[in-house]
């Protein structure tokens, strides 16, 4: 089933976000630095924060240099998260400040008190009339309605602080979703929404590849250390889950492509043109590359030998995997680090 390769390949589609981080690759991505700001209020939620800021430390793991962060405090004092842990900011917010910024986001929290001086608002006025994004976590987004910024904008806020956000901001449209990205605002109502916001928010900003790289890191942590099922996460139709899910099932033996028809009452033909139209890729090379992934994990994650990954995975021979896994990854599998102690 499997071809030799000796040109350099690229993964297609999912399978590129999930080896994203091993590819040396270089994306051509022009665009500037995106500088973003997160305004920690006393009992701020420290899990949303985290999820937002982890979303995007994750991202420059992936591909250096494309955010920066810095956190701010409404005065010079330390700031207490919602979980009791004390948070020094690196700088105090002042409108001096919004010159260095893209993104500016509120990370409120559960004993957030609802309450914003007035020189508070009026840096959050400024930096919308600069044309800097804003956003807010848990009940972040009252301080930007209070503010008057949330007029004509769908917007996420904790269930507990809805009622407050419709009195203080008519004009703003509040959700009971998890977060809301609208144009250049962005809400979050608990920690998972505020990871969902900031992975969408980097879609809109990046490629597919990158989001599903950071969804594969932060969403399935266990992926480091065991296998993936890859139906998990692909929107494909019944079919073509079920395949996949057959393919995933037998990596140490591959199913030939008609066995894989057969199972899911296809035609050898039916099954090409889903997996084009839907993946964008031929079955014999989603397969070779769902195996190459799962060769790369147990080589890093495991103390399995070469021989072993190998078998485990399907491959006929030590010189065919030695010359697939070089044409996706550039060096050979002797030379992937082991990441097990």
């Amino acid at each position: 089933m499997d071809r030799i390769l000796i040109e350099r390949r690229q993964f297609s589609g999912g399978m590129k976000g999930k080896n994203l981080r091993y590819l040396k690759e270089n994306p051509g991505d022009t665009r500037p630095l995106v500088r973003t700001g997160f305004v920690l209020l006393e009992h701020f939620s420290l899990p949303a924060f985290t999820q937002a800021l982890d979303t995007l430390i994750t991202a420059n793991l992936l591909r250096p240099g494309l955010f920066s962060s810095k956190t701010f405090g409404l005065g010079q004092a330390e700031v207490v998260s919602d979980l009791g842990l004390v948070i020094r900011p690196d700088q105090q917010l002042d409108i001096a400040q919004l010159n260095e910024l893209d993104l500016l986001v509120v990370c409120g929290g559960y004993r957030t008190e609802l309450k914003a001086d007035d020189g508070f608002i009026h840096v959050l006025k400024t930096a919308a009339q600069q044309g800097i994004s804003l956003g807010g976590l848990w009940n972040g987004a009252w301080f930007l309605g209070n503010a008057g910024l949330l007029e004509g904008y769908r917007c996420a806020i904790h269930p507990e602080h809805r009622p407050a956000l419709a009195e203080v901001s008519k004009g703003a449209h509040v959700t009971s979703e998890p977060y809301v990205i609208d144009r250049d605002r962005l809400t979050a109502s608990s920690p998972s929404g505020a990871f969902q916001m900031a992975l969408n928010w980097i879609k809109a900003l990046h490629d597919k590849a990158l989001v599903e790289g950071i969804e594969d890191i932060l969403a399935f942590e266990e992926s480091r250390y065991r296998r993936i099922k890859p139906a998990e996460k692909i929107s494909v139709s019944a079919p073509l889950r079920e395949v996949v899910k057959l393919m995933d099932a037998n990596l140490e033996e591959p199913l030939e492509l008609e066995q894989l028809a057969v199972y899911v009452g296809r035609s050898r033909r039916q099954l090409e043109r889903l997996f084009k139209e839907q993946l964008g890729t031929t079955p014999q090379r989603y397969y070779l590359e769902l195996r190459i992934t799962e060769a790369r994990r147990l080589l890093q994650h495991t103390e399995l030998s070469q021989v072993d990954v190998l078998v485990a995975c399907g491959f006929v021979s030590p010189s065919h995997f030695s010359k697939c896994y070089s044409a996706y990854f550039g060096y050979r599998p002797s030379k992937e680090k082991r990441l097990v102690k």
